[in-house]
């Protein structure tokens, strides 16, 4: 199912713990990393979608999560051409195709790290996971998709903990705003260490 742009609908999930670190999936074969995400079937709203996606990926229930936040709008990416050459020979479908479109979610894990199967499904996506920080070194990640991973991840960091300080950053780098949050640690430390002065 496209869009009249030749954008596919898509979901993606950021799954959170109580530490606010994050999922991180390795897909099968392959040792590139990514988060949770699949196609939106006719007739499915981007909320069921996400929820059939996470129980056939990470075999999670929807009383395994709570719905944190989403993105408000549509996140796009390209699809190079050449990957797309070698994935079909349909002409066509290489011309209508250009790349996803995503509604990205945050949910927070209420159940526990033991729920999470990756074989839920005949067809798994991932063959290991490990929760990794919220600002994550995106290196491990296609490079056509690392924007948008910056883009969701800088949308819905405004949801996190208040104990994190955290800003809205349109476009900007998550580098930034994780180097400012360490530098802000150690500033508190500093203030709490006790001195010598009366």
């Amino acid at each position: 199912m496209l869009d009249r742009e030749g954008y596919r609908p898509n979901v993606g999930i950021v799954l959170l713990n109580d530490l606010n670190e994050v999922f991180w999936g390795k897909r099968v074969g392959q040792h590139s990393w990514q988060f949770p995400q699949g196609g939106i079937q006719h007739g499915e709203s981007p909320e069921q979608a996400m929820y059939r996606e996470l129980q056939e990926e990470v075999g999670l229930l929807p009383e395994h999560v709570q719905i944190i936040g989403r993105t408000k709008d549509w996140l796009r990416y390209e699809v190079p051409e050449e990957l797309l050459r070698r994935q079909h020979t349909s002409r066509a479908h290489r011309v209508n195709y250009r790349g996803q479109k995503q509604i990205w979610f945050l949910l927070r894990l209420v159940g526990q790290d033991h729920n999470i199967d990756l074989n839920a499904s005949e067809h798994p996506e991932f063959d290991s996971w490990r929760w990794v920080p919220f600002w994550i070194q995106l290196d491990s990640v296609i490079d056509f998709k690392r924007e948008v991973y910056q883009l969701a991840l800088s949308e819905l960091a405004r949801y996190l903990s208040k104990g994190i300080r955290m800003q809205q950053l349109a476009w900007g780098s998550p580098l930034d705003l994780f180097q400012s949050f360490y530098a802000d640690e150690a500033n508190q430390s500093n203030d709490t260490k006790p001195t010598d002065k009366p």
